[in-house]
């Protein structure tokens, strides 16, 4: 089973596919590594496709409590990359993921080719920040006093889940069958740490400013969580580009699959082509021919 080894030796599985310009795949806290199989399958057919479980998810190491940071998070994704002996990647990330996307466009830019955020920046009000975080270390409590079979029967009706759903009830079905299987005391260290202890992006404007990275932010127009802190991006990121899917929720990947496929596809391909503009496109004038 391969693997890759962080700074501290903690153990990550990952999986790959495909030749050409690699893509790396970080999975939301809700997931693992497998539900990137729809963007591995498709991507791969023209690209090098890397998928990898986050520490405290097997079949990666489940670590002691303490190394669960935020930071612990992005560096890992750099090791597997480091692992490959592979020094860009397009970065396409999901909730969790793109929070960790982002840190490596905030602290090593010359590592990613591009960003996917999608469903980024839940909990980052600032107005509800200490709410927030008392309701991370609930839910650790309740992942260590019930455990994770338990816990996937009380969250998979959450509100942006529910689109997910109504479209496809067997993804749906799959998808909490999946998180019943993670192990209860990764999932407790990740969401009291990581979950619980990162910095919102609204602390991080000078910072955001700064990135040159090709972004693009992917929202659900019902994943009401995420809805702010993407146009966020949108206004600060100098090469952003926003969309939102209609009647969505914050599985985007698995909700709308082609959807998704296309978006991403598009945009890779533009940044490729040097077609992607760092400034506002509103800002460009045009010159006539």
């Amino acid at each position: 089973m391969p693997h890759a080894v962080a700074k501290d030796g903690v153990r990550l599985h990952y999986e790959e596919a495909g030749s050409g310009t690699p893509i790396i795949f970080l999975h939301e806290f809700a997931a693992d590594h497998t539900n990137w199989e729809p963007q591995m399958r498709y991507f791969s057919r023209g690209h090098r496709c890397i998928a990898y479980s986050a520490r405290g998810y097997t079949p990666s190491d489940v670590p002691p409590d303490a190394v669960y940071t935020y930071k612990h998070f992005y560096t890992d994704a750099l090791a597997v990359l480091d692992h490959l002996g592979i020094a860009q990647a397009h970065f396409v990330g999901l909730s969790m993921g793109s929070y960790s996307s982002l840190q490596v466009g905030l602290n090593a830019p010359e590592r990613a080719l591009s960003m996917t955020l999608a469903a980024v920046g839940s909990g980052s009000a600032i107005e509800n920040l200490d709410a927030f975080r008392a309701q991370c270390r609930a839910n650790a409590e309740q992942y260590e006093a019930i455990g994770s079979v338990e816990v996937a029967k009380v969250t998979r009706e959450a509100p942006s889940r529910i689109p997910f759903l109504l479209k496809d009830p067997r993804g749906h079905a799959d998808f909490y069958a999946a998180l019943a299987r993670h192990d209860a005391k990764g999932s407790a260290n990740t969401m009291r740490s990581f979950q619980g202890g990162r910095p919102s992006i609204y602390t991080m404007t000078d910072a955001i400013r700064k990135v040159p990275t090709p972004a693009l932010i992917l929202c659900g127009d019902e994943d009401d969580n995420c809805v702010g802190p993407s146009l966020f991006l949108k206004q600060h990121l100098p090469a952003a580009g926003l969309s939102f899917f209609p009647k969505s929720g914050h599985v985007l990947n698995l909700e709308e699959p082609a959807l998704f496929n296309e978006m991403v596809e598009r945009f890779i391909a533009l940044v490729e082509a040097g077609r992607w503009p760092v400034r506002d496109a509103r800002s460009l004038v045009a010159v006539p021919v």
